[in-house]
């Protein structure tokens, strides 16, 4: 067999990262890049990748693999392509929508003269009855290896990391639900892995050769339920927890539960909670043996990293990828759940420069006030100071200047980008945490988009009802805020 490793990056070693807007991939590319590989990212929709950090490092291509006609140039010079697009849908449209697009790609693949493929499938019991989505991803697999191109396929169990549907459903189930009804599937045996032992595994084939052919089998270090896993998270959350067994199966009631009660959406949750009809963990040990460098993380410590990711000291890297910075696709308001954070995001397109709107909003707080229903500010910080908390009463440095780890008011200042950005920590008594972020972000013609983004980290179920007490004042008082933000900054801009 011929050497198909990658052991010196260089030009003539392209490699195509496939469903780059998702939750792998997109973490996929940033490793590539560091470890030296050129990278060329395929995307049917290029808008959607604004906003990331890696993004002029990249040569990205639009293409729909669905349409084999668009795939061809996106595959010329390419050395290595990573095949990580699929469905969560499931059903019989979407599955077989997925296998129509691996042929398609292992055809072009072929026709291009792409030396390997590499695929991320998943792990279960292919024993047991699949579901639709199930057994397309391994129908998948199956398509990928009948073309002409080797391909090395990766059978992940549970994918733990912050922003994983995996780690979302256990951080809010275990933090709202003080008693689980644990139907059967809560007690089949997992193996769920690392994001970021799933991200050592695809970059380590690239340097493997003898991984070229195979189906390799990947979990973590820690064989557990899905009753463990929540236990276990609320153990390291101080939180109390008691399940309640139940002999049903239920799969679509369990993920309508979910879905009512947590951010994870029916059709995310329903391929994992399918997966777990059946024990799903490794049968082999051929990952060992080709990558024994690779230290496989326990439950416990992956999870520990997912917290560390909604810690301040991380947060930030991971807030930019939802960042928008292509005025094209500017929503006044959006709400959405990542990394187990609740996230508030208001904008605004102003046609004035950054710096002004930036001058505006590092000048709220103080003897300034908060610009818009400024008593509604008073009365929060008069209620912190009730049951002990700091207050608004101490007020800011200085009217204008603003420098991290001041305080402000009932905020400690935490990050500040000259003329962009401001961050703001929250030091009021909370069942969380939270903060308040600004953006000022240059667009075309001399404007500016305003961001105003709160964020709350909810900690057990009296968090999550009191963000959702706190939601519907959110709307008057981040609205104002921000309109208000806007003037203030066109006042600055005409005295300037």
């Amino acid at each position: 067999m011929p050497d198909l490793s990658i052991p010196n990056p260089s030009p003539k070693n392209l490699v195509l990262v496939t469903g780059a807007t998702g939750y792998v991939g997109s973490r996929l590319i940033p490793r590539l890049l560091d470890a030296g590989y050129p990278v060329r990212v395929l995307t049917r929709d290029p808008a959607r990748l604004q906003g990331r950090p890696w993004l002029d490092r990249v040569e990205v291509m639009q293409a729909d693999a669905l349409y084999p006609d668009t795939l061809p140039q996106v595959l010329q010079g390419i050395s290595v392509a990573y095949f990580l697009m699929h469905g969560m849908q499931g059903g019989k449209v979407n599955a077989a929508r997925d296998m129509q697009v691996a042929r398609n790609f292992a055809q072009a693949a072929d026709a291009a003269g792409v030396n390997r493929i590499i695929y991320l499938g998943e792990l279960v019991d292919t024993t047991a009855r699949l579901s639709p989505y199930l057994r397309s991803r391994h129908e998948t697999g199956y398509i990928l290896r009948q073309g002409g191109v080797p391909v090395t396929e990766f059978r992940a169990g549970m994918i733990v990391g912050s922003g994983s549907v995996l780690f979302e459903m256990v951080s809010y189930l275990s933090e709202r639900e003080p008693l689980l009804i644990c139907p059967r599937w809560f007690f089949s045996k997992a193996q769920p892995i690392a994001i970021r032992n799933v991200l050592d595994y695809l970059l380590a084939a690239l340097s493997q050769p003898e991984s070229t052919g195979k189906l390799i089998e990947i979990g973590g270090a820690t064989r557990l339920t899905y009753a463990d896993m929540l236990l276990e998270y609320a153990r390291l959350r101080d939180l109390k927890r008691y399940l309640l067994p139940t002999p049903v199966y239920a799969p679509r009631l369990s993920a309508y539960w979910v879905h009512m009660v947590t951010p994870v959406t029916y059709n995310a949750v329903l391929p994992l909670i399918e997966g777990l009809h059946a024990d799903a963990v490794v049968n082999n040990d051929l990952a060992r043996r080709l990558f024994p460098s690779i230290d496989l993380l326990d439950f416990e410590t992956a999870v520990r990293y997912a917290f560390k990711k909604i810690e301040a000291g991380d947060i930030e890297s991971s807030w930019s990828d939802a960042l928008v910075t292509s005025a094209g696709d500017i929503r006044p308001y959006s709400f959405e759940v990542v990394q187990g954070m609740y996230i508030e995001k208001r904008q605004r397109l102003v046609d004035l420069p950054a710096e002004a709107v930036f001058r505006s909003f590092s000048g709220i707080g103080g003897e300034r006030g908060w610009l818009y229903m400024d008593w509604s500010w008073g009365i929060r910080g008069w209620m912190d100071k009730a049951i002990g908390g700091v207050g608004l009463r101490r007020g800011r440095r200085h009217p204008d200047e603003i420098w991290v780890g001041e305080s402000l008011d009932f905020w400690r200042v935490e990050a500040v980008t000259p003329n962009r950005s401001m961050r703001l920590r929250a030091e009021m008594k909370l069942p969380g945490k939270a903060w308040l972020e600004f953006h000022s972000l240059p667009q075309e013609n001399g404007k500016t988009l305003l961001t105003t983004t709160a964020y709350f980290d909810a900690h057990g179920l009296f968090g999550f009802l009191y963000w959702y007490a706190m939601w519907p004042f959110h709307k008057f008082i981040f609205d104002g805020l921000t309109r208000e933000i806007a003037k203030r900054a066109a006042q600055i801009n005409s005295a300037a």
